[in-house]
C-alpha cells in the first residue's frame, strides 16, 4: 500500500488562504537581519508566502504584512523583484 505524502501548506499574507508552499513566493529574513527573496524555498531564515498574484502582493504592502511577519522593513527593490517576477508569469499565462 502506498502511503499520500502530507502536502505542507502555508498562509499567503496577502489573502490570508492556506495554499501548497510550492505555489506560493517565499521572502525570507536571512540572519544577517535582511529580507531577501527566495524561490528555491530552502534559505535559512524566518518566512513570509505571497501568492504569485498582483493583488495578494498589493494588500501585503498596503497593510505592512511582511513587515509583521519578518519583523523587519522590506526594501522598494525586494518589491519591485517581486512585481517583475509577477509580470514575468502573467505574460507566460496569457500566452
Amino acid at each position: 500500500m502506498i502511503k499520500k505524502r502530507k502536502i505542507p501548506l502555508r498562509i499567503c499574507v496577502g489573502c490570508r488562504q492556506k495554499k501548497p508552499k510550492k505555489e506560493l513566493i517565499r521572502v525570507v529574513r536571512t540572519p544577517e537581519a535582511t529580507a531577501a527573496l527566495d524561490l528555491t524555498g530552502k534559505m535559512p531564515g524566518r518566512g513570509a508566502y505571497v501568492c504569485p498574484l498582483q493583488s495578494c502582493l498589493e494588500k501585503a504592502i498596503k497593510g505592512r504584512r511582511f513587515e509583521k511577519n519578518l519583523q523587519l522593513s522590506v526594501s522598494e527593490e525586494l518589491v519591485s523583484e517581486l512585481d517583475k517576477i509577477l509580470e514575468k508569469g502573467n505574460e507566460v499565462e496569457g500566452s
